[in-house]
Parts: C-alpha cells; structure tokens; sequence
C-alpha cells in the first residue's frame, strides 16, 4: 500500500478538528474486572451519540468486540482492518461491520493512519502498546498530525506516563514528544480533548521533508514485507 504523505498532512487542519473517523486501539482480552468492558461499551456508544465512525483492528474479542458491537448498534459505521493470517481459523472472531483483509501487520497499521482522524486507545497488552508507539513515533517524526488520546480506565496508564516523564528527565524525548499523548478518564472528556489539541512538533525535527524524492508529491511505501 501506498501512502500519499502529502495528501495526509493536507487534509489535517487546525484545531478545532471536526473529526469523523475515530481508529481505536485496545485489548483481545476482556481485562480483570468489568470495569474495562463497561469503558470499551461506553466508549462505542459515545462515538455512536457524537456521529463518529470506529475504525479497529478486526475481531470480536475482548475490548475490541466490545467498543465495535457497541459503535455498529449505536448506528455508527465499523471497519475492522486486519491481517489475513489472523482472520484466517477464526482466531479473532467474526469482524463487526466492515472488513478490510490486509497482508501484514504494518500495512494494518498505515491503513489506519490513512483513513483514521484521531486515535485512542484503550486498556490492552503488547499489541496495543505497540500501536500507541508506532502512532505516536510517526508523529514524532512528522508524519502525521492527528491526535493520540489513551482512555486511563481505573489509572491504567499512570505508569506508562510516569516512564515518559521519566524519558524527559533523562532527555532521551523531548517535552513536545511528551505532550503528544492526551489522556483522560471518560469517554467524553478525552474526545473534546483531542478536538481542541494542537499539534506542537519537535523544531528539529521539523525540518524532515517526507515529500522529497522524484516528485513533490511522492508517496511514501509504509508497508513491510517480511
């Protein structure tokens, strides 16, 4: 796949953001208590109530299932992209809604860089820490400008935030990479963050040109073959 990094960074605006697709990252597991389930069924009815589509990462397991069953009910779209060797033995269960087959884990992950308007992520293991990182280097990098927003169900992620401080006092990031990650406790709260955030990029790495190449508008080839 190939990704159109001009395109990308034209159609993101300034704040505020109107916001229609919504890429969620979570769990396959449903998490010790249920208070992670009623966050993941919460969260799908908000972007249903706010009109916003979900776009995930395929299945009906765990959290995913959850937040995706309960956008599609709520009138919204889904699109669960997903690689064809997960889908394949009904490993993650039948995708709620749409379902867009890819062939690696990377191309998933640059599709829903393409086609999603902000990001969150709710509680979840390696997978999900996974794309939270990919998302947020991306924008360290200048790839992208679209928000990135972790739900902290029950504190979840006060220790991942206390490590990113820590990265900043050790001056491995900057403080500008640090304020890529918003954060809040409600669904609501975390959405009207994101729609008021304004991107604030690294001045060195500003000066990365992602469209250089044959053409002013190159397309950049973000998936991986292995």
């Amino acid at each position: 796949m190939h990704i159109d990094l001009v395109r990308v960074l034209d159609m993101e605006g300034t704040s505020p953001r109107q916001f229609r697709n919504i890429c969620v990252f979570c769990g396959s597991q449903p998490g010790k208590n249920g208070d992670f389930v009623d966050a993941a069924n919460n969260l799908g009815k908000v972007l249903a109530e706010r009109k916003l589509h979900l776009i995930y990462g395929g299945g009906s397991l765990g959290l995913m299932g959850c937040v995706s069953t309960a956008t599609l009910v709520g009138g919204s779209q889904v699109l669960g992209i997903i690689p064809q060797a997960l889908a394949r033995g009904n490993l993650t269960g039948k995708t709620v809604g749409e379902v867009q087959h890819v062939f690696s884990m990377h191309e998933r992950i640059a599709n829903m860089l393409y086609h999603a308007d902000a990001f969150i992520a709710l509680p979840g293991g390696l997978g999900t820490l996974e794309e939270i990182f990919q998302i947020a280097s991306w924008a360290h990098l200048n790839l992208h400008k679209k928000p990135i927003g972790l739900l902290n169900v029950n504190n979840f992620f006060d220790e991942l935030f206390l490590f990113l401080d820590k990265a900043v006092e050790c001056q491995f990031i900057s403080q500008a990479t640090r304020k890529i990650f918003v954060s809040a406790s409600t669904a609501n709260e975390l959405l009207d963050k994101l729609k008021t955030f304004v991107y604030e990029p690294d001045v060195v790495l500003t000066q990365i040109d992602w469209t250089v190449g044959e053409s002013k508008k190159r397309k950049l080839d973000l998936t991986l073959r292995l």
